[in-house]
């Protein structure tokens, strides 16, 4: 690939340093002069997101910025003067939809001379995409990465005057800008960033390269956020992490996650979830606050990933299957109604039906309300890259078959427990295809469908649930006396 000497491109090696280095916190570095605020007068943007949460989060940041700066959101490609895709590269369908969305849309750049085509977030982070798109999609002309956010505005306007290619993605351990706007995409859910980055580096995962070190964000920043949120009239927040159970230790701070949960909690803003939370790190003093708070959802994501202890050491998970089992049964024992979903990969390098087997034992142990199953996809630059993907795809296909019905029968074994019973619901709104028909999701993250009968988007009502099925309930609004 031939660099451009302006370029700044993605190194993993660099990525994956770790130092004692407090991560230095920016108030003021994001800046707009009068030029900058004019540079999208009267052109429309399009954005699409993909991947976690976390991208979403810096979805709300990208658009907060392009509205600043001028630019109007449209969800119609065609209608762009700007394009710009925020990516996810945890697996490889993620990758590959994003890079056939980069070629179906070039056709876009014949009609308009003058679109501008962007990537952003977790691919432009990796050296081998990087080094694909510029060899293989000439009309891309702008890539930054995860750590440079701020800087959308200064790459755009180089863009646009030189019209030449830019190229900005910084391979470090990361910082923390707190000034950064936002335009929120829920209306009364929103997502809260309590830390970035991830310092577990699990042998599958390329999180810890394009996302940086752990670093957490001050509680006085994030509480100011929430209570923020409370007097706009959002009723839920989700604390965001990598890994939110390790909040707080490179501050030193006491308490930790538990400390900043409470907190939030104090705050008497309706709903308040998390994620993610890594086994290794659940304390005791978190499932206390859990269990203390009423408006702290009894729902917990507790990714396992293998149900068997010789893969999970290969994998870098740090705990064992037993130790998982003991967090499990604490949470449950200490919150009973609480609802629980967990990642499982299948054919990580390796694995023999036995170990496979461990994994649909565990599953049949708890009783996961979800799981996001997932075939294992090698990311380049991990350890697990360069082990022998030693599963033939047809095994592979055939364990994810198998797991997803255990699981499929587990979720709606506990979707059945709901029938009759009263739950408390947020709604979000009608349904697309029949505005009668409303949604929302139960304190447990369980979404029921329901006749409206004068409830509106961000209300909690009381709906009894009449009909049960694997992935959703059905109800009927309980009218208040």
């Amino acid at each position: 690939m031939k660099q451009h000497a302006g370029w700044a491109l993605p190194d993993l090696k660099a990525a994956q340093i770790r130092t004692k280095q407090e991560s230095p916190v920016y108030r003021e570095q994001f800046i707009l002069n009068e030029e900058l605020r004019a540079l999208g007068k009267g052109k429309y943007y399009f954005l699409r997101t993909y991947g976690c949460q976390a991208n979403e989060r810096d979805g709300e940041s990208i658009a907060g910025i392009l509205e600043m700066m001028g630019f109007t959101q449209t969800k119609n490609a065609e209608d762009a003067d700007l394009i710009l895709l925020n990516t996810c590269a945890v697996r490889k369908n993620a990758e590959d939809k994003a890079l056939g969305e980069l070629g179906s849309l070039k056709r876009l750049c014949k009609e308009k001379p003058n679109l501008i085509f962007g990537m952003c977030g977790c691919m432009a982070q990796e050296e081998e995409i990087v080094r694909t798109v510029v060899e293989k999609y000439p009309h891309v002309d702008l890539i930054f990465g995860t750590h440079n956010i701020h800087s959308l505005p200064k790459l755009l306007y180089q863009v646009m005057m030189s019209h030449e290619r830019s190229i900005e993605v910084f391979s470090k351990e990361g910082e923390i800008v707190e000034n950064l706007p936002v335009k929120r995409f829920g209306v009364y859910k929103a997502w809260v960033n309590i830390m970035y980055g991830c310092d577990k580096f699990c042998t599958y995962c390329i999180v810890p390269y394009t996302r940086g070190k752990e670093r957490s964000r001050t509680m006085t920043d994030v509480l100011s956020e929430v209570q923020t949120l409370k007097k706009q009239g959002y009723k839920e927040v989700t604390l965001l992490g990598q890994n939110v159970n390790s909040y707080g230790k490179d501050l030193h701070l006491e308490g930790g996650f538990a400390r900043l949960l409470e907190e939030c909690a104090k705050t008497g803003i309706p709903r308040i979830r998390f994620m993610t939370s890594h086994p290794w790190d659940f304390s005791n003093e978190m499932i206390e606050v859990i269990a203390r708070y009423d408006n702290i959802m009894p729902f917990i994501h507790l990714p396992v990933q293998s149900g068997d202890n010789d893969i999970l050491k290969i994998m870098g998970r740090r705990y064992t299957i037993e130790q998982y089992k003991a967090l499990f049964d604490a949470l449950r024992n200490k919150i009973p109604h609480c609802a629980f979903s967990t990642d499982i990969i299948v054919g990580f390098p390796n694995e023999s039906e036995e170990q496979f087997q461990h994994t649909l034992d565990l599953v049949e142990y708890c009783h996961f309300d979800n799981a996001y199953t997932f075939i294992y996809s090698p990311r380049e630059g991990t350890p697990a890259a360069r082990m022998s993907d030693n599963v033939a795809m047809a095994v592979k296909q055939d364990r994810l078959q198998r797991l997803n019905e255990v699981v499929n029968r587990h979720a709606n074994e506990r979707n059945a427990a709901y029938l009759h019973r009263i739950v408390k619901v947020l709604v979000d709104g009608p349904s697309k295809k029949n505005p009668n028909i409303y949604s929302g999701y139960t304190e447990t993250n369980k979404l029921v469908n329901f006749a409206n009968e004068g409830a509106k988007s961000g209300d909690i009502i009381s709906v009894r649930i009449t009909a049960c099925k694997t992935w959703s309930l059905d109800g009927e609004v309980v009218k208040e006396k």
